[in-house]
Protein backbone atom coordinates (compact mmCIF):
# COMPACT_ATOMS: atom_id res chain seq x y z
CA UNK A 1 0.00 0.00 0.00
CA UNK A 2 1.76 3.50 -1.24
CA UNK A 3 2.18 6.02 1.68
CA UNK A 4 1.99 9.59 2.33
CA UNK A 5 5.07 11.16 3.81
CA UNK A 6 5.09 14.65 5.22
CA UNK A 7 6.85 16.91 7.37
CA UNK A 8 6.75 19.64 9.53
CA UNK A 9 9.64 22.39 10.07
CA UNK A 10 9.81 23.71 13.53
CA UNK A 11 12.79 26.00 13.72
CA UNK A 12 10.89 29.35 14.79
CA UNK A 13 8.92 27.38 17.52
CA UNK A 14 12.11 26.05 18.68
CA UNK A 15 13.41 29.49 18.65
CA UNK A 16 10.72 30.82 20.63
CA UNK A 17 10.94 28.20 22.96
CA UNK A 18 14.78 29.54 23.76
CA UNK A 19 13.90 33.04 24.04
CA UNK A 20 14.42 33.99 20.09
CA UNK A 21 12.24 36.13 18.18
CA UNK A 22 14.17 37.18 15.11
CA UNK A 23 16.46 36.23 12.50
CA UNK A 24 19.18 38.58 13.63
CA UNK A 25 19.01 37.14 17.13
CA UNK A 26 20.05 33.85 15.25
CA UNK A 27 22.26 34.86 12.96
CA UNK A 28 26.02 35.33 15.53
CA UNK A 29 24.86 32.08 17.23
CA UNK A 30 25.88 30.78 13.19
CA UNK A 31 28.25 32.88 12.90
CA UNK A 32 30.37 31.47 16.11
CA UNK A 33 29.98 28.24 14.64
CA UNK A 34 31.16 28.85 11.03
CA UNK A 35 28.30 28.86 9.27
CA UNK A 36 28.23 31.59 6.93
CA UNK A 37 24.55 32.42 5.64
CA UNK A 38 23.25 35.90 4.44
CA UNK A 39 20.15 37.12 6.51
CA UNK A 40 17.82 36.78 3.49
CA UNK A 41 18.95 33.02 3.72
CA UNK A 42 18.69 32.44 7.48
CA UNK A 43 14.87 34.77 7.23
CA UNK A 44 14.34 31.88 4.54
CA UNK A 45 15.06 29.14 6.75
CA UNK A 46 13.35 30.56 9.81
CA UNK A 47 10.02 31.86 8.03
CA UNK A 48 9.48 29.09 5.50
CA UNK A 49 10.00 25.14 5.36
CA UNK A 50 13.03 24.71 3.26
CA UNK A 51 13.05 21.63 0.80
CA UNK A 52 17.04 21.16 0.96
CA UNK A 53 19.56 21.65 4.15
CA UNK A 54 22.89 20.93 4.61
CA UNK A 55 23.85 18.55 6.96
CA UNK A 56 26.53 21.00 8.79
CA UNK A 57 23.63 23.72 8.91
CA UNK A 58 21.41 20.70 10.29
CA UNK A 59 24.06 20.07 12.98
CA UNK A 60 24.73 23.36 13.67
CA UNK A 61 20.61 24.25 14.54
CA UNK A 62 20.67 21.60 16.61
CA UNK A 63 23.45 22.60 18.57
CA UNK A 64 22.24 26.00 19.27
CA UNK A 65 19.04 25.46 19.78
CA UNK A 66 19.81 21.99 22.22
CA UNK A 67 17.46 19.65 20.31
CA UNK A 68 18.03 16.77 17.93
CA UNK A 69 17.05 16.89 14.42
CA UNK A 70 14.09 14.68 15.44
CA UNK A 71 12.99 18.21 17.39
CA UNK A 72 13.43 20.26 14.20
CA UNK A 73 11.77 17.91 11.88
CA UNK A 74 8.10 16.25 12.71
CA UNK A 75 7.19 13.71 10.45
CA UNK A 76 4.51 11.78 9.39
CA UNK A 77 3.24 9.30 7.33
CA UNK A 78 -0.08 8.07 6.32
CA UNK A 79 -1.39 4.61 4.08
CA UNK A 80 -2.97 5.99 0.61
CA UNK A 81 -6.17 4.16 -0.77
CA UNK A 82 -4.89 1.83 -3.66
CA UNK A 83 -5.32 3.28 -7.36
CA UNK A 84 -6.39 0.76 -9.62
CA UNK A 85 -3.88 -0.32 -11.93
CA UNK A 86 -4.05 0.40 -15.69
CA UNK A 87 -6.01 -2.16 -17.21
CA UNK A 88 -8.06 -3.04 -14.41
CA UNK A 89 -11.53 -2.36 -14.48
CA UNK A 90 -13.80 -2.31 -12.01
CA UNK A 91 -17.62 -3.65 -11.79
CA UNK A 92 -19.57 -2.19 -13.99
CA UNK A 93 -23.31 -1.38 -12.54
CA UNK A 94 -25.43 -2.00 -15.31
CA UNK A 95 -28.75 -0.35 -13.43
CA UNK A 96 -26.97 3.40 -13.98
CA UNK A 97 -25.60 2.36 -17.34
CA UNK A 98 -29.35 0.77 -19.17
CA UNK A 99 -31.44 3.68 -20.61
CA UNK A 100 -34.89 4.11 -19.48
CA UNK A 101 -37.29 2.92 -21.66
CA UNK A 102 -39.19 5.86 -23.13
CA UNK A 103 -43.22 5.19 -23.32
CA UNK A 104 -45.42 6.24 -26.25
CA UNK A 105 -48.96 7.20 -25.83
CA UNK A 106 -51.36 8.41 -28.84
CA UNK A 107 -52.24 11.97 -29.22
CA UNK A 108 -55.81 12.86 -28.99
Amino acid sequence: MPRQISYRWRLRELMAARGMFTVAELMPHLTERGITLSSSQVHRLVSGTPERLSLPVLATLCDILDCTPTDLIATSAQNLPARRAAGEEAPINLAARRPTRVRLTPEG
